[in-house]
């Protein structure tokens, strides 16, 4: 029987790429909307309704797939989500008004949310602890690279072709995607017949199945949302998700506006600030892994990284509303997205660190379902800050999230295994976690 050295690296690699072509579909109808608003007649009052509804489904189809996940398997859950999105943006082709987009933003934001969930427990399943930082940073570094493709692809797309023929074009890449995925993809680590006897022992040895299989607490919903650990987790994802997607959303808007851009320039500078993030995805996972190597707690190298991210934030954000040229702007943001990166890399690979596997998809889809809420509040908020063109109150509102966003993981207390509260130790705090 064959087996594949480094298994578990394709199957992440395969997850990241379904990222890439996330991020793609995602991105395209901010990419052309200057070209379809002026053809159709909408405004940015209709983008943001058209991102608000599309955000709906994505909150709708986080904690769903979230559930999916837990009870399908990693291999069908991902393959019902990508059929899902792929299917709806290609249906973009016969939209032609802002309510026509709406419902197929719906059903795309039900699709892509599968994803996360689904990456996260993925990662859970075929990485030890110590590796899944850098695992969930190749999987955030897929979202940063489909940013930087989408926009010269679209554009070169729209250009040839028309935005109609674009969604089509690009919603096929998902249903070719499946092909690899549905053979590759066999079953988790313990039972895949490609898996190395070294490999095998390296995944479950420093996932915690040994534990997980003599003490497996797998909670009801109840009962995890009664842990603190898990409300850190829900509560930094409603503060910092939103940065994420106020670039991902407006800054084609952003040059469009500030700087005069066409589809064309869009093309040509937005792409830029994701190489900065991609970055940031692979350094935030490296070197959580290099601190929990040198001996670190998992609460200690954690927090640590998403501080210094956080940290190289918040400057950056300030800069950004100062920017007096389309470089400066693209690059400031490029260090806002890296600083990004690097600390949701790690706040996503919580849930793997509270709890096995039977509950990861549950709480990283409850705690997407989160995010989701708080960017539809910024996304509203957007038009409104803005009027005039004026996008420094836009920037500002990133840099006051930030704080809120470390002080729901502080509150959320240890990164530790989470036990039944009647099985906790009554006298003192649990020892630090520390990786063998």
């Amino acid at each position: 029987m064959k087996t594949i050295k480094g298994l578990r690296w394709l199957i992440i690699s395969l997850v990241a790429v379904a990222t890439i072509i996330n991020y793609i579909d995602r991105s395209a109808l901010a990419v052309m909307w200057p070209g379809i608003a002026a053809e159709l007649g909408m405004d940015k009052r209709d983008y943001a309704n058209i991102v608000t509804i599309f955000l709906i489904g994505y909150a709708v189809g986080q904690s769903l797939f979230g559930k999916l996940f837990d009870a399908l398997g990693t291999r069908i859950g991902f393959m019902l989500s990508i059929l899902v999105w792929s299917g709806a943006i290609a249906l973009h082709y016969v939209a032609r008004s802002a309510l026509s987009f709406g419902l197929f933003r719906t059903m795309l934001g039900v699709g892509e949310a599968g994803n996360w969930p689904g990456a996260t427990k993925a990662i859970a399943e075929w990485f030890p602890v110590r590796e899944r930082a850098l695992g969930q940073g190749i999987f955030g570094a897929g979202a940063s690279l489909g940013s930087v493709i989408a926009p010269p692809l679209v554009a070169l797309l729209y250009a040839a072709v028309g935005w109609k023929a674009t969604f089509v074009l690009i919603g096929s890449l998902g249903f070719i995607w499946i092909v690899p995925w549905l053979i590759v993809y066999k079953t988790g680590p313990a039972a895949h017949p490609w898996i190395g006897a070294d490999e095998r022992a390296l995944i479950l040895s420093g996932s915690g199945a040994a534990a997980a299989a003599q003490d497996d607490y797998v909670p009801t919903l109840a009962q995890l949302l009664r842990h603190r650990q898990s409300w850190g987790v829900i509560g930094a994802r409603f503060f910092i998700d939103p940065v994420w997607w106020l670039f991902v959303s407006w800054l084609p808007l952003y040059l469009n506006e500030r700087f005069g851009f066409d589809v064309k320039e869009i093309g040509m500078f937005a792409w830029v600030p994701y190489v900065g993030a991609a970055a940031g995805a692979l350094v935030g996972g490296w070197l959580c892994g290099r601190l929990l190597a040198r001996g670190w707690s998992v609460n200690r190298a954690r927090k640590s990284v998403i501080a210094g991210g956080l940290l190289l934030m918040f400057p950056a954000l300030i800069l950004s509303a100062a920017a007096a040229t389309p470089v400066l702007a693209v690059l400031a943001i490029g260090v806002i997205l890296f600083g990004f990166q690097a600390a949701i890399t790690n706040i996503q690979t919580l849930p793997s660190d509270f709890y096995s596997g039977k509950t990861v998809g549950t709480l990283a889809g409850l705690s997407g379902t989160s995010a989701v809420l708080g960017v539809i509040v910024c996304m509203q908020l957007v038009p409104v800050l803005t009027v005039g063109g004026d996008y420094t109150p836009f920037f500002i509102l990133g840099a006051a999230l930030l704080p809120l966003v470390f002080l729901s993981l502080w509150l959320g207390g240890r990164v530790d295994r989470v036990q039944p509260h009647s099985s906790r130790k009554k006298t003192g705090d649990l020892d630090e976690t520390r990786v063998s």
